[in-house]
């Protein structure tokens, strides 16, 4: 038996690629949309893709399961376990199979049974693996969104990412009920999460690749609570503000996702026509790393620097259905942001512009925009005199564990909607943790029209060190 994990950093998200040599067959399990890297493995190990699945509904990022399928001239395999709410949109297709609980999917010698495993989404399925050329027991189970390494998937996104009322507390219930089940199979199976640390499917995800049933009964909160009261609770306290674009993920992935065909370069533009592209209301951003940014930038530009958080920034803060251009440094760094857009399904790159646009930008409308950074002292000075606004742009979990005394608290993906709230006519300080998202938020308020923004060097843990006042919320 081969068995081969890819994972994704910015998406935080693990796919597999398990088959049978002696069979030259293989299954892929949860694809993402660089499909690619899966037909390279899968001629390395000298199989055929013969089988793709997935084990639910995707909200973090597009499937590539529709179109390794077609590539391949696989068997997409899909479950037919969730409610009318939750069926797949192509599920006609001729090459697709739904499956249920107990159903089978098989490349050689290697079978995975379909377990029904709902809470995280209703048609969540996991995979039990057996490698019928050693034994007739399972080896382990590829658990999805179900089970992570030290957490369990949260079961209140169809409420808080699709705006599906009353269905979180059910969902938990449901989890229960799942996890329950499942802690009755055998200590010694290997879990492999389709998630590791950094993923917003969870709130303490760990960061190993695979655990063991028996581990997790002993280190993973949600296996180790029998309560069912307790475990609703917990499982709804603390998770972590879903990203905005999990609701588009969430009908992509159910309606069926568009096939991409590879990702495709988009044209470098002439640098002036960066002018006409913002004077007519179009999306700019700005990949450059944050102190370029601020050292030098272009009113109107969102910035989000390219790097393991860009995918989670864009899906919060660029529209869908509406062109994108890029200002970057190297085509290497276009490259790797349209892949990472179309991560997500934005797909529509128009074109991307070089540095010099900035000095195109210069020479038509005026010097760049230099961003002041502040201590955390001079900042605190300024804001107990009352000249300044203090922002504070980190995750709700981030605030309520402590605050500085009077900061208006928005976080960074909520900001652009707003903006409205922070006072007219005075200056704002702008901090989130360490300094990373602080200057995004700054572009957010340039777009805006609020000009006279400073951004706090170090962020909270800086002013934490340099004795500020820090309230516990």
């Amino acid at each position: 038996m081969i068995l081969e994990r890819f994972y994704d950093d910015p998406l935080a998200q693990a796919s597999f690629l398990v088959g049978c040599p002696a069979a030259g067959e293989a299954i892929v399990i949860d694809p993402n949309r660089d499909i690619e890297q899966y037909v390279r493995a899968a001629a390395k190990e000298k199989v055929r893709i013969t089988g793709v699945t997935e084990t639910h509904i995707h909200a973090d990022f597009v499937s590539g399961a529709r179109e390794l399928a077609e590539r391949t001239g696989a068997r997409l395999y899909l479950s037919d376990e969730g409610d009318a709410e939750w069926k797949y949109g192509y599920a006609k297709q001729p090459n697709v199979t739904l499956v249920k609980d107990g159903d089978v999917i098989r490349a050689g010698a290697v079978k995975l049974e379909v377990m029904k495993t709902p809470g995280h989404t209703p048609e969540h399925i996991s995979f039990m693996l057996t490698d019928e050329a050693s034994t007739t027991e399972p080896l382990g189970a590829f658990t999805g969104d179900f089970v992570f390494v030290g957490d369990v998937g949260r079961p209140d996104l169809l409420e808080r990412a699709a705006n599906m009322a009353g269905t979180m507390e059910k969902g938990a219930r449901v989890l229960f009920s799942s996890l329950s089940r499942f802690r009755a199979l055998p200590g010694y199976l290997t879990l492999w999460p389709g998630h590791g640390a950094g993923s917003a499917c969870g709130k303490s995800l760990g960061s190993l690749p695979s655990t063991t049933l028996e581990y997790e009964k002993f280190a993973n909160w949600g296996l180790k609570t029998t309560i069912e009261s307790a475990f609703v609770t917990e499982v709804l306290a603390g998770q972590p503000e879903p990203p905005v674009y999990f609701k588009e993920m969430k009908r992509i992935n159910r309606d069926g996702p568009p096939i991409l065909g590879g990702f495709r370069e988009p044209p470098r533009l002439p640098a002036d026509s960066l002018l006409t592209v913002l004077d007519r209301g179009g999306v700019v951003v700005d990949l450059r790393p944050s102190r370029a940014y601020e050292v030098g930038g272009i009113p109107g530009t969102l910035h989000i620097p390219i790097g393991r958080l860009f995918t989670t920034w864009a899906g919060w803060l660029l529209p869908y259905g509406q062109p994108v251009h890029l200002l970057a440094l190297t085509p290497e760094d276009v490259r790797r942001a349209v892949r990472d857009l179309a991560m997500i399904g934005l797909d529509d790159v128009a074109g991307w512009f070089d540095e010099q646009a900035l000095s195109a930008w210069s020479t038509a409308r005026g010097p760049l925009t230099k961003t002041e950074l502040w201590s955390p002292s001079e900042t605190l000075k300024r804001v107990q005199s009352g000249e300044v606004t203090l922002l504070d742009v980190r995750g709700a979990n981030e605030y309520d564990a402590g605050s500085v005394p009077g900061a208006v608290h928005i976080p960074l993906g909520y900001l652009p909607g707003r903006v409205a709230e922070l006072p007219k006519g005075r200056k704002i300080a702008i901090h989130c943790s360490g300094g990373s998202r602080s200057p995004i938020g700054v572009s957010i308020l340039r777009r805006a029209g609020l000009v006279d923004v400073a951004d706090v060097a170090g962020g909270f843990d800086a002013m934490r060190r340099d004795t500020v006042p820090i309230h516990s919320n």
